[in-house]
């Protein structure tokens, strides 16, 4: 590996975390563990072999670590080690003023940014329970929301008790949630589906177009 042979912290950092690709082997690990196809498919700018360098690197590091799901599974995952984690406020900061730059390109955000970018935009303000069902072709990838006066929670798996259940495309999720798109206009055209408390759903949307 690369080092820039500084001393300073953050350049410590960098010489773990700085080559391309490598934090967001990290953002796709943030909401738990995952199999090296389904980092592939996240990551779909990367090739197999400079993803797998980047996990070989990452391991070594210390920030990730590759296990075995017991039965009736029997897969090998990538997840954060603890110290791994700790990249989670970086990641948040990060996220919020990297948002603050102009998108250069037309690919849609991933699901599991988009699940994150809620949480760095998020200002807390109001209390209330999401569940969000994030359709992937055939598949439905389930997290839950929960905010508060003071902090917002995320992840993965269905919420406990939600005010709204949010379904739809990642991309029609986004627009709506991250972009400011009209809510009832992407209700009305079949793009999201809400089934609960939809003026929970709008005040949490009027909230994030507040805080960006």
């Amino acid at each position: 590996m690369r080092s820039y042979q500084d001393p300073c912290g953050v350049a410590r950092a960098l010489d773990l975390v700085g080559d391309r690709w490598a934090l967001l082997v990290v953002r796709e690990l943030m909401l738990g563990p995952k199999r090296f196809t389904d980092l592939h498919r996240d990551l779909p700018g990367s090739s197999q072999n400079v993803l797998s360098q980047r996990l070989r690197e990452l391991e070594e590091a210390g920030v990730v670590r590759r296990r075995k799901i017991p039965p009736p599974a029997v897969v090998w995952v990538y997840e954060l080690t603890e110290w791994g984690l700790g990249l989670e406020p970086v990641l948040t900061h990060l996220g919020r003023w990297g948002s603050q730059a102009p998108i250069t390109t037309t690919n849609q955000v991933g699901v599991t940014s988009l699940v994150l970018a809620l949480k760095a935009m998020y200002l807390p303000g109001f209390e209330a329970g999401f569940e969000l069902r994030v359709l992937r072709g055939r598949e439905e990838e389930v997290f839950h929301v929960e905010t508060s006066l003071t902090d917002i929670a995320v992840g993965r798996g269905p919420a406990a008790r939600p005010d709204a259940v949010l379904r739809g495309e990642a991309a029609a999720l986004a627009t709506v949630l991250l972009q400011g798109a009209d809510l009832r206009e992407s209700v009305a055209s079949g793009e999201l589906e809400i089934a609960g408390d939809a003026a929970a759903v709008a005040r949490l949307v009027d909230h994030l177009a507040t805080s960006a």
